[in-house]
C-alpha cells in the first residue's frame, strides 16, 4: 500500500538500519596533471555541480553506460564502512577505492532523476532477466565458494546512469575527518568556493560519529 511522503520520512526516521537518503563517496584523483585531494575533488564537484559517471570501460560497470554510484545506508553505517575499508587496506595492500568526503542526497531526489537500486547477481544469469540498457544495475554477487566470496551487497549501492547535475542547495557535505573539515573550511575562503558553504544543507565529519 503506497503512502505519503512524510509517512515514509517516519517510517525511515524510526529505524536505525534504514535511511531516506542516498550518498556518493569521493576520492583523490589526477585532473589536468595535478594531484587533487579528496577534499579537492569534493569542491570541485560542488562547483560544477556535477557528478560524472564511473567509466564502464573500467570494468565494474556492466553494459556500455556509465553510471553514479550511490550508498543506501545510514550515515553511522557509512563511518562503519569507510573505518573497515581503511583497516582493510592496510592489512591487504588493496585497492583504494573511496575516502569518506563525499556528499548526501535524499533518496527522493536521485530516484526522480533516474537512479535505482542496484542488482545483485551473478551477472551472466543477470543479463539473462535485463534488458541491455538496465546491465548497468548489476553488481556482482556470488557466495557459492567459500574461499572466494564475491559480495558488495553490504553498500546496499544504488545507480544512476550517466551523470547526476544537481543544485548544491540540495546536498550535504560529508567529510572523513577533522583534518578533511580543517581543509574544506580553508579552502572554502578561495575567491571560486566561497559562496559554497552558505548553499549546502550542512556538514558532518565521519569520525565524530564513531567517537
Amino acid at each position: 500500500m503506497a503512502y505519503t511522503y512524510s509517512k515514509w520520512k517516519k517510517r525511515m526516521s524510526n529505524r536505525s538500519d534504514m535511511s531516506s537518503s542516498l550518498v556518493h563517496l569521493t576520492r583523490g584523483t589526477s585532473h589536468d596533471g595535478n594531484e587533487l585531494s579528496s577534499v579537492d575533488t569534493l569542491l570541485k564537484i560542488l562547483r560544477e555541480g556535477q557528478i560524472n559517471g564511473s567509466d564502464p570501460q573500467l570494468g565494474f560497470i556492466h553494459g556500455g553506460e556509465s553510471a553514479v554510484c550511490f550508498q543506501d545506508a545510514p550515515l553511522y553505517s557509512v563511518a562503519q564502512n569507510i573505518a573497515f575499508e581503511k583497516k582493510y587496506r592496510e592489512e591487504n595492500n588493496s585497492r583504494y577505492r573511496y575516502s569518506g568526503c563525499g556528499l548526501v542526497f535524499s533518496k527522493y531526489y536521485v530516484f526522480e532523476r533516474g537512479g535505482r537500486p542496484v542488482i545483485y547477481d551473478i551477472p551472466d544469469e543477470a543479463k539473462e532477466y535485463l534488458s541491455n540498457d538496465n546491465l548497468y544495475r548489476i553488481v556482482s554477487l556470488d557466495i557459492s565458494d567459500m574461499t572466494n566470496v564475491v559480495d558488495w551487497s553490504h553498500e546496499r549501492e544504488w545507480r544512476l546512469k550517466g551523470s547526476l547535475e544537481f543544485e548544491v542547495s540540495c546536498c550535504a557535505i560529508l567529510l572523513e575527518t577533522k583534518e578533511n573539515y580543517r581543509e574544506f573550511m580553508a579552502k572554502l575562503e578561495s575567491p571560486e568556493n566561497n559562496d559554497l558553504a552558505e548553499q549546502v544543507c550542512g556538514i558532518t565529519v565521519l569520525d565524530s560519529l564513531l567517537m
